[in-house]
């Protein structure tokens, strides 16, 4: 920040200090340099400072009275920029210059996501507007685009509609307080059905018939409903892609281990096999040792006898050691089935389990509903006695206005009685009659005071009415004791004005007596002085009852102002709750959104973990069909060899002497 304010003081011969002040101050990556009236030369230099990575995500330069040069020079700046995200120029009247400068902006920014342009009446100039649309039909970065208040009639509402039909990425735009119409909202509306992008369009105050607004309103929603899903279709590609791949990393760490285990087995055999193969060279040796010992000593038959009884037993032990190794075989087999009973069960109460959570979701989720359905509701009763009240208030005004014409007109045929008894009395004594006009002279100037000011505080009152219906058109829903309050208000309003009434008439009627006063004095005055005295004091007496009623009206006053400013803050605060209720609900319906999502995931997740379980139990079914074919493969091959050596030592020893010997015995 430090090096931009100081480029900014090297390009600028002159440089603004209000400019400089903004700078100096930490704005945390934006740049604000609203209601500043900026000069052609600040807008050159910063116009030369922005382009490339300037170290600002947000530019205000909104009630900036920039000329259009000015806005040629900036937005020039802006074109090349990466790093700038939000751009506000509100309320600098730009023209078709400014307009041609955006388009330029939009053909060539690629970073620029929101465009706030409110209060500048683009759409009195059809060249620049025309400009500007086609290049926001060109633009596939801008997401937020404000025109309010721009005065964009139906021509510029279809060229806007032409441009939607070829921009894919703009998702809000607000287009309030135009002059759209019927024709632009039903161009809209068209542009609105190839347009899949747009979430928000907002035509108030555009002229614009209800069927059409809901027409609109229906479409954004289904564009929002299918970015949604997008969103959703996308995060669940995202999460299966991730869960295929530790699938498949799972697995080949299962096939690696699998691949070790048969390795090991394979290993196991061999030595199995070379420790076989080893034990018939043995026998082998014996058998040839044995064939010479048998030769050189047939003396030794009890020897071989021995040997041969030797020989049995371990025939016996031998299958000994294979009945051995079946019952094992046979138990480990029934020990796998147990086992594989144990995992079905316990899949079985997993998916009850989630069975069960799942049937508890939905419960919520339908109260939830249930829920947000009557909050919907109750936001609807709200908006009609909104709108009641606001028929009360005109209501209300009108009256007021009324019996503010009424009393003015009371006191001006006053006014005209008291100048027609004072000429009287001027007939009479004209010295009287000067002090009492200069008396009465004063007293109408500060009525005319009076009244100017009651008529300027009548326009401020009229104004404050005004600004508290706009801000209650735009601020929907108002809880319902907050309307009993405003009625009770109402109520004692009308109280205190019926009491003024009843205060004027007797005012009135005073003042008739002192005019039928005035007459019987006029008719006595030449009987007696000492009555025209009486009369005197008698006028000093109304005047100060006139002065006391008009301190009590302005009192009243005062309270009315009072009453009005505490009307306002309640207000205000009723606004400040319901923006609450609102913020509330939509956290609402987030956790909502959320949880189904979950529970969508879960379900997809569990059946994905089923699928897995019976294939990963369908391949050790496989597995230990094919052990149980390699043991009785291996008990096949042990029981051959077992036959072939007793084959081979019957041989051997019925064709030695001694075995024939033996058998003739």
């Amino acid at each position: 920040m430090e090096e931009f304010r100081r480029a900014y003081a090297r390009l600028c011969a002159a440089p603004q200090e209000a400019v400089l002040r903004r700078l100096r101050a930490p704005g945390r990556g934006r740049l604000d340099l609203a209601a500043l009236g900026l000069s052609l030369e600040t807008c050159g230099a910063l116009g030369r400072l922005l382009p490339g990575a300037a170290p600002f995500a947000e530019v205000a330069l909104g009630d900036c009275g920039l000329s259009e040069e000015g806005v040629k020079l900036l937005l020039h700046g802006l074109c090349s920029n990466t790093t700038v995200k939000s751009l506000d120029l509100k309320g600098n009247n730009l023209r078709t210059v400014g307009a041609e400068a955006l388009g330029t902006l939009l053909r060539q920014n690629k970073s620029i996501r929101s465009l706030v342009l409110e209060w500048n009446s683009l759409g009195m100039w059809e060249e620049g507007f025309s400009f500007f649309c086609q290049a926001l039909g060109a633009n596939n970065c801008l997401q937020r685009l404000d025109l309010r208040n721009n005065q964009i009639n139906h021509q510029g509402a279809g060229e806007l509609a032409m441009a939607l039909k070829q921009n894919s990425s703009l998702q809000e735009l607000d287009l309030r307080w135009n002059n759209i119409g019927l024709l632009g909202g039903r161009a809209l509306l068209n542009c609105l059905h190839s347009n899949k992008t747009l979430k928000r369009l907002e035509l108030a105050g555009n002229n614009v018939p209800s069927d059409i607004l809901k027409g609109v309103e229906q479409a954004t929603d289904h564009n929002q409903d299918r970015q949604t899903i997008l969103s959703e279709t996308q995060n669940r590609a995202y999460i299966l892609s991730k869960e295929v791949l530790s699938l498949k990393d799972e697995k080949t760490k299962q096939f690696l281990d699998l691949m070790d285990t048969i390795d090991k087995q394979r290993e196991e055999i061999a030595r199995s096999g070379r420790m076989s193969a080893a034990r018939v060279s043995q026998l082998q040796e014996a058998l040839d040792e044995q064939h010479s010992i048998m030769n050189s000593l047939k003396a030794k038959l009890q020897m071989t006898e021995a040997a041969l009884a030797l020989s049995e037993q371990k025939v016996h032990s031998l299958g000994e050691l294979l009945n051995a190794t079946k019952q094992e075989q046979t138990s480990m087999a029934e020990r796998h089935f147990l086992e594989l009973q144990q995992q079905k069960q316990e899949g079985a109460d997993r998916e009850g389990k989630l069975l069960h959570d799942l049937s508890a979701a939905s419960e919520k989720n339908l109260l939830l509903r249930s829920q947000v359905d009557e909050l919907e509701k109750k936001c609807k009763v709200q908006q009609d006695q909104l709108f009641q009240v606001k028929q009360d208030l005109t209501n209300t005004t009108a009256e007021l206005k009324l019996r503010v014409v009424q009393a003015e007109e009371h006191l001006e045929t006053e006014k005209r009685r008291f100048k027609q008894s004072l000429e009287d009395m001027e007939s009479l004594r004209l010295k009287e009659v000067d002090h009492m006009t200069q008396h009465m002279e004063a007293s109408e100037r500060s009525m005319q005071d009076r009244i100017q000011r009651l008529e300027a505080i009548r326009i401020a009152l009229e104004e404050e009415l005004s600004q508290v219906k706009a801000a209650a058109l735009t601020e929907r829903g108002q809880a319902e004791e907050e309307l009993i309050k405003v009625r009770n208000q109402a109520r004692l309003e009308e109280q205190r004005l019926e009491h003024l009434e009843e205060k004027l008439r007797l005012m009135t009627e005073s003042r008739d007596e002192a005019q039928n006063c005035c007459l019987k004095q006029k008719q006595m005055v030449t009987e007696a002085q000492a009555k025209a005295n009486q009369l005197s004091l008698h006028a000093d007496g109304l005047r100060r009852r006139i002065e006391e009623l008009q301190q009590d009206l302005n009192s009243k006053e005062e309270e009315k102002v009072t009453e009005v400013n505490k009307v306002k803050v309640e207000l205000q605060e009723q606004i400040g709750h319901l923006q609450a209720e609102r913020t509330a609900q939509e956290g609402l319906r987030e956790k909502i959104a959320a949880l189904e999502r979950q529970l969508k995931v879960l379900s997809s997740n569990h059946r994905e973990a089923l699928l897995d379980k019976e294939g990963e139990i369908s391949m050790l079914l496989e597995k230990l069909r094919m052990k149980e074919a390699d043991i009785s493969r291996m008990r096949e091959e042990e029981a051959q060899r077992a036959s072939f050596l007793q084959n081979a030592i019957m041989a051997y020893v019925q064709g030695s002497p001694l075995g024939t010997h033996g058998s003739r015995k």
